[in-house]
């Protein structure tokens, strides 16, 4: 009967529908799950192009055993609305996670980013960070640094002082900015090679053509940014239909 934790069948039957190129909903309807379900299990074990049963399913049991073994979570970490599923929550916070990881980040920020962009809050202190992570005080420094330093969060002061990690409406932007500015600086360093190199040859001419892809690139991103910053300060009324 459908339902319940995956089985290592299961898993070797997603296996098998990704390699035949099978959407999440054909395989999902084989087995008669969500097509969430298969979403999260297939994100969470290396993407579409590196999923192994075999290993997805160690995976999930070791993941099984720390819940079990792990201490409560601090007493300082917001308690789930009312109505979520922690378990579901728990589970989303691993895809989102491993899509921060596909784009370039670390293990830990990118388990940290997706720890507070999926707090209502939006942020968290260092020692709830550690608590809800269930990793040490000095992992959280060092990714809170990585992270800050990035322009993906920023620090603030709450009323007891305590120092609090935040992802607000605005982080998201200044952060695309910012790797704007960072292509654009590669499209001028490309642009001086070429004056180095000699114009009319071949490396000169790769790296103008370089030059002028990345400012073209960065001057869409800088305004497709402002065209739609007023997006990330809407809010959003959700409805019990659009919820699910």
């Amino acid at each position: 009967m459908p339902g319940g934790r995956l089985t290592q069948q299961n898993r070797q039957q997603i296996a098998l529908g990704l390699a035949d190129g099978l959407a999440y909903a054909e395989i999902a309807r084989g087995l008669g799950r969500p097509t969430s379900t298969i979403t999260r299990e297939v994100m969470r074990n290396g993407g579409p192009t590196a999923y192994r049963a075999d290993l997805a399913h160690r995976a999930t049991e070791r993941r099984t055993h720390r819940r079990r073994k792990a201490a409560p979570r601090d007493p300082g970490t917001s308690p789930q609305a009312p109505g979520r599923d922690a378990e579901a929550v728990r589970e989303y916070e691993e895809v989102l996670a491993t899509v921060f990881m596909q784009s370039g980040l670390p293990k830990m920020t990118a388990r940290m980013l997706a720890g507070l962009y999926t707090t209502d809050v939006g942020s968290l202190t260092a020692s709830e960070l550690a608590g809800r992570l269930q990793v040490s005080p000095a992992s959280v420094s060092k990714a809170t640094t990585f992270l800050e330093s990035q322009g993906l969060i920023r620090r603030e002061r709450d009323e007891r002082r305590r120092e609090r990690y935040v992802v607000d409406d605005d982080v998201l932007y200044q952060s695309m900015m910012a790797s704007a500015r960072a292509t654009a600086h590669l499209g001028e360093v490309a642009r001086q090679g070429v004056g180095v190199l000699g114009p009319g040859t071949p490396a000169a001419a790769r790296l103008e053509n370089i030059a002028r892809f990345v400012a073209f690139v960065s001057e869409s991103i800088v305004r497709a940014a402002d065209q739609a910053r007023e997006i990330l300060h809407t809010k959003v009324e959700t409805t019990s239909d659009s919820a699910t």
